[in-house]
């Protein structure tokens, strides 16, 4: 029987403490870029979901506060279009003297992509005003496009989907 050279055993050892060191690498950066792309979700979902609530607790007397509210979530066109038109949402307010609150907010991740995602968010709610003081209840479901801008998810155009 041949023993093994002691220069070829240390070789041989020093070739699996490479690899085991190059596999334990690889896999702590594709467990890293899971959890990574799992933790983006969950801020994207959260983003969106807030963003529903921000949209459907609105309120005449706080109206400047909720716009200002909505507007801080969102980035590009979506931003610059509900601050232009920001006088009209809250002449519109305050004509109506309306009021709407949320009861059950749902929302899941359609796509996503990088810095990109595609959200779904299904409201329930109650909107009141002074014809209707009891209430009239409220279903909204939103398609939201939202962009990640530094660490933030931010709504960057959403729809409403009947």
């Amino acid at each position: 029987m041949r023993r093994l050279s002691p220069q070829i055993a240390t070789l041989v050892l020093g070739v699996l403490a490479a690899a085991l060191a190059v596999f334990t690498g690889v896999y702590s950066v594709r467990v890293y870029h899971g959890e990574d792309a799992a933790d983006q979700r969950a801020k994207a979902t959260q983003s969106a979901r807030q963003m529903g609530v921000n949209l459907m607790t609105i309120s005449a007397s706080s109206a400047q506060k909720d716009l200002d509210r909505i507007v801080a979530g969102t980035t590009g066109n979506l931003k610059n279009k509900l601050s232009s038109q920001s006088k009209t949402l809250l002449g519109t307010l305050s004509q109506t003297q309306a009021k709407s609150t949320v009861s059950q907010v749902e929302a899941g991740v359609v796509s996503m992509d990088g810095d990109s995602a595609e959200v779904m968010v299904s409201l329930n709610g109650t909107v009141t005003n002074p014809k209707v003081k009891d209430g009239a209840p409220r279903a909204y479901r939103y398609l939201m496009e939202l962009s990640r801008v530094g660490d933030r998810w931010l709504v960057s155009d959403l729809e409403v989907v009947p």
